[in-house]
């Protein structure tokens, strides 16, 4: 946890960024009938069923300093999903940072193995040196600062029905484009001093 508080703390670098990435899975549903158009005084009304598509993964990655976020919608969260999103972060956002710091919790595909699955081993290597990954402890994924992130997509964006993962890939990339257009940086206020007198019982306990 203090990790996490003590890298929120400094100083924005554009050659060593802060980043936070999150996913989660989504599920694709279609509507089985056209729904009942609006009418004066009442809102358009939609059937109670729907059609399973099948499911994906939306992967979202933001640097809170800078407010900027990036989301992607994925077939599905393997290793390989993780390793070609993290390549496209260093590769296509970030191409001049020496160093990427990564916030991100410790799923089994959040690893540096997982490059070596899907790139060479020079690749691999090439890529991994330009990380530096920080995981979210235990329980802790509220300081996961991409999982506000999530959360605000998913009020703005995804409370409806979305059939396929080309639509969605659409209406991913106009919330992105709106929100880095306006939404500020993060201010992130509660730090490691906060953390030992707010969750002290957390820590160990001494005698003394």
């Amino acid at each position: 946890m203090e990790d996490i508080l003590d890298l929120y703390q400094k100083q924005y670098c554009r050659l060593y960024p802060g980043i936070c990435m999150d996913e989660k899975p989504y599920q694709l549903l279609d509507e089985t009938r056209g729904p009942i158009p609006m009418k004066p005084g009442k809102a358009e009304r939609r059937d109670g069923e729907y059609v399973r598509n099948g499911t994906c993964s939306i992967f979202v990655f933001t640097e809170p300093l800078a407010g900027w976020r990036h989301v992607a919608a994925c077939e599905r969260r393997t290793r390989v999903d993780w390793a070609n999103q993290v390549r496209e972060l260093l590769e296509v956002y970030y191409p001049k940072a020496h160093k990427i710091r990564l916030v991100m919790d410790n799923l089994n595909t959040h690893t540096l193995a997982s490059l070596y699955e899907a790139f060479t081993p020079d690749m691999a290597r090439s890529l991994a040196n330009r990380l530096e990954i920080h995981y979210t402890p235990k329980h802790g994924s509220w300081l996961n600062i991409a999982e506000i992130e999530l959360s605000v997509m998913t009020k703005q964006c995804l409370e409806r029905r979305i059939s396929s993962i080309n639509s969605l890939s659409l209406e991913l990339a106009e919330w992105e484009t709106t929100r880095n257009r306006n939404q500020k940086a993060v201010d992130w206020q509660f730090t490691t001093d906060d953390a030992r007198i707010k969750l002290k019982r957390l820590y160990p306990q001494f005698k003394s």
